[in-house]
């Protein structure tokens, strides 16, 4: 047996853990220790933070602004987690049939994810959300609901269903292909085996594909807490002028405590906050990736 090439191994694995040391572990330490002390300005030295302990995060959930943000993210998370899972799956287990262009309708559904999120939001706002000439406006002008039509969809009481349904539209292609990976290593003896017995569409569905599929649907779900957590684009898009308690989500908020409020004459930071707040959606990340290893604690199922 050949003994390991100690050397050689340290040579290539060095560049990556000093780049996991310096671009993650470093600055998750140091945001975790900066937000128990009073900082104004991300750039301050050491020397300048005044211990503060638990000030900031009591701070944070005294203040209705951050509440509100937490629970549009966890209004995000469940009610376009459902819609997004669900769609995904749909045109998953469509796309693995025998259907002819699988590759072409692949694509298609997957590019709303190679667009920017800007370009996107920009064109759900301008193309499709517009009263005057949007696709809704004349969608609903044709089938003859001239009132609807005129619906202004970025109005304070639509405006953040608006928003989810645009967020949620560039998401479904990501996790369509994350389900489609898990469906095609399914062994295909399985279905047959199942059809000989009689087993039908649904039958199918329950007792095989979906057993067999618990690790990808940990991995989605981990995923798309991941990219909920980070949702701050869609929130300046649809608010662009001051965030709204429609579109506020904690990275926004922290975007401001840590670069001051676009409202505010005079410019107030308060980077300690943003630290707690960077702290508080690590957690929750966290949280849901231990959740869901308790809920689906193993990837194979006996069929």
């Amino acid at each position: 047996m050949l003994k390991p090439n100690r050397p050689v191994i340290i040579t290539f694995l060095a560049p990556a853990v000093i780049c996991y040391v310096l671009v993650f572990l470093y600055p998750t330490f140091r945001t975790t220790i900066m937000s128990f002390f009073a900082v104004e300005s991300v750039s301050d030295p050491v020397a300048k933070w005044s211990f503060f302990g638990l000030g900031n995060y009591k701070r944070l959930f005294a203040a209705p602004f951050f509440l509100q943000s937490l629970k549009n993210i966890g209004r995000i998370w469940f009610f376009g987690g459902l819609g997004v899972m669900f769609m995904a799956l749909l045109f998953a287990i469509v796309l693995t049939g025998k259907l002819k262009g699988t590759k072409f309708f692949r694509s298609v559904i997957y590019l709303p994810n190679v667009v920017s999120a800007v370009a996107m939001g920009t064109m759900w706002i301008n193309y499709v959300y517009n009263s005057d000439y949007g696709l809704l406006h004349n969608i609903l002008d044709t089938l003859g609901f001239k009132a609807a039509s005129h619906t202004l969809w970025t109005s304070p009481g639509l405006l953040f269903w608006s928003m989810l349904v645009a967020y949620c539209f560039g998401m479904v292609g990501y996790h369509m292909l994350i389900f489609i990976s898990g469906i095609e290593q399914i062994p295909k003896d399985y279905y047959e085996a199942a059809l000989i017995e009689g087993a039908n569409v649904f039958q199918r569905f329950i007792h095989i594909t979906i057993p067999n599929m618990r690790g990808v649907i940990r991995t989605n779900i981990v995923m798309w807490t991941v990219f909920t957590v980070g949702f701050f684009v869609w929130g300046q898009l649809f608010s662009p002028v001051n965030l709204s308690n429609d579109t506020v989500a904690p990275m926004n908020y922290m975007y401001e405590q840590v670069f001051g409020s676009s409202s505010a004459a005079t410019t107030v930071r308060d980077t300690g906050s943003g630290a707690a707040v960077g702290v508080i959606l690590m957690l929750v990340v966290i949280g849901v990736f231990l959740a869901t290893n308790f809920i689906v604690r193993h990837d194979d199922s006996e069929v």
